[in-house]
């Protein structure tokens, strides 16, 4: 396979997951499919930064606390995330850098992959994966 064929395919894959993230979060302010994605990638990178230097005692709890409600805010606001859906889904950032950072609850997720055309990427938990890493 040559590097533009494998630059075609991972944006197809980024393309049909934004697909599949604005069938969650039909109101997110990002409707492109393709952008919503490299902008939770930023958030994404962002909150396993904090969870690493969490991790590293770089940081102490209250400030990782601190960040990680500054992250989930923009997240929030990118995907029009009101507190009733955030507490539907799940959503949570995960302070173990060994994984992803944004995540959705795999009760919630288990039941929107069940149900849906399309799957939500999932870790080993079941947990859902707002922002896999494509590359």
């Amino acid at each position: 396979m040559t590097n533009a064929q494998k630059k075609e395919q991972m944006y197809s894959r980024i393309g049909a997951h934004g697909e599949t993230l604005l069938a969650i979060f039909p109101s997110a302010t990002e409707k492109d499919p393709v952008k919503l994605c490299k902008k939770l990638r930023r958030y994404e990178t962002r909150a396993q930064r904090l969870a690493t230097d969490f991790c590293n005692g770089a940081i102490n709890i209250e400030q990782w606390e601190q960040e990680a409600v500054k992250v989930k805010a923009s997240v929030c606001q990118l995907l029009s995330l009101t507190e009733a859906l955030a507490h539907e889904t799940g959503f949570f950032i995960n302070s173990d850098p060994r994984g992803y950072a944004l995540k959705l609850s795999d009760v919630w997720t288990r039941g929107f992959n069940s149900t849906s055309e399309t799957r939500l990427y999932t870790d080993w938990g079941g947990y859902g994966i707002l922002c896999p890493d494509f590359s």
